[in-house]
This record gives structure tokens, C-alpha cells and sequence, in this order.
């Protein structure tokens, strides 16, 4: 298949900024493939954890993301994708906070990131593809036709993710939350490979006090104005 003309729209930004909520929409709503990129380095902790390789160690981690036999399954009347490993259904395993720490410090080695890239790239496929993570505009899909880079303050960020846990029933503090979401910030920006930043021509929204439907609204113009709505 020629993926030349298959259009390609990368939402990147820091956890929290509504990336994944507004790539998972704009997918349902236009029918395009959907990469959840951090969900790859999120599955490459849990079974690493699984099968006791340290999170030190950079070339096993990279041998191991090469074999990752994964899934990702549409849940139906849902928002969300379930994820599988093996097999086995892990979505629940793998979206806890502890484990986006885990995934964090995984996806700083290079050579782990580079495994992963190939694995990344396949996603592409007709109608479209909606890529969401961290690098997407600026190293794994350079050539998008529209770039976007959602942020919001730290606060709001962690504010967002502690409503989210609660609403599922997990305890957590706010206090814990904003720490946790400050140090994975500072190691995403300073990582010397593929650091988080927005693309040079990436359209930067700030969500800082926007609910969800006037971050879409925002998002859909930008579609539109590609003509892919």
C-alpha cells in the first residue's frame, strides 16, 4: 500500500495536558488509526518488571521492547483501547501512576527508544492516523501534516490526573500527584535523545482552565482547516 498521501496529525504534550483524551475523540470521530505511543513504554515496564529486568538495564530493556507481542483493541462504547500483552488484557495494570513513573525512566535509554521506533512508524494507515505522545511531530512522524502540541500548567495537571484516580476509586494526594508529575516533567524536557518540545511548526495550545470541548473545538479547526473534516 502507498502511505505517501495517508494524512498524519501528531498531539503531543506533557501528562495531563489532555492529549490522550483529545487524540482518543478526534480517532472515534473521524475513524483513523490511533497510536498511543506512552502506552508502548508504559506495556515495556510492565513486562519488564514481569520478568525482573532492572530498569538500569538499557539493552535488555531494548531486546525486550523488540519482542513485545502487543494489541491494542477497541472497547465498545467507550473512549478508551484495550490493551493487550500476550494475550493476557493489561489496560488496568498498566495506567496507574506508578507505572507512567516506571515508563518514564524506561523510555530515557536510547537504545530502547530506538527499538521502538519501527514499531512506532507501522501504525500508519489508511484513512489517517492520530499519533499521541511525546515525540510524535518532532521525531517519529516529522513529515505530519498537522502538528499539535497541548500543555497546561502543572497545577491544573495534576488537579486533572488526581479527579481522574479518584473517579476510579484510587486513593492518592494532590501533593504526591503534582511531585510526580514535576519530576517525570524535568526527565521528559531533559533527556538528551527525543526530549519533549513542542515541533518548530506544531500548533501549541495552552488547556490551562479549558474544559474538554473547547480544547476539541480548537483541535477540530485545526483539522478542518487541513481539510480532513
Amino acid at each position: 500500500m502507498n502511505l505517501k498521501n495517508v494524512p498524519i496529525v501528531t498531539i503531543d504534550g506533557p501528562s495531563g495536558s489532555g492529549k490522550g483524551t483529545v487524540s482518543r475523540l478526534m480517532h472515534k470521530e473521524l475513524g483513523w488509526h490511533y497510536l498511543d505511543s506512552g502506552a508502548l513504554y508504559r506495556i515495556l515496564a510492565f513486562s519488564a518488571e514481569s520478568k525482573g529486568i532492572r530498569f538500569t538495564e538499557e539493552a535488555p530493556l531494548a531486546e525486550l521492547a523488540k519482542a513485545l507481542q502487543i494489541q491494542f483493541i477497541e472497547i465498545p462504547n467507550s473512549e478508551h483501547i484495550g490493551v493487550y500483552l500476550d494475550d493476557r488484557e493489561i489496560t488496568t495494570q498498566i495506567r496507574t501512576e506508578e507505572m507512567g513513573e516506571k515508563a518514564s525512566k524506561v523510555a530515557a535509554f536510547p537504545q530502547v527508544r530506538e527499538a521502538l521506533v519501527m514499531r512506532q512508524r507501522a501504525f500508519l494507515q489508511a484513512p489517517g492516523l492520530i499519533a499521541d505522545g511525546r515525540d510524535m511531530g518532532t521525531v517519529i512522524f516529522p513529515e505530519a501534516d498537522l502538528k499539535i502540541f497541548l500543555e497546561a500548567s502543572l497545577e491544573e495537571r495534576a488537579e486533572r490526573r488526581y479527579n481522574q484516580l479518584k473517579k476510579s476509586g484510587v486513593h492518592v494526594t494532590l501533593q504526591s500527584l503534582f511531585s510526580e508529575l514535576s519530576q517525570r516533567d524535568m526527565r521528559d524536557r531533559q533527556r538528551v535523545v527525543c526530549p519533549l518540545k513542542p515541533a518548530e511548526d506544531a500548533i501549541i495550545v495552552d488547556t490551562t482552565g479549558m474544559p474538554i470541548e473547547a480544547v476539541l473545538s480548537v483541535v477540530r479547526r485545526a483539522f478542518r482547516e487541513k481539510g480532513f473534516i
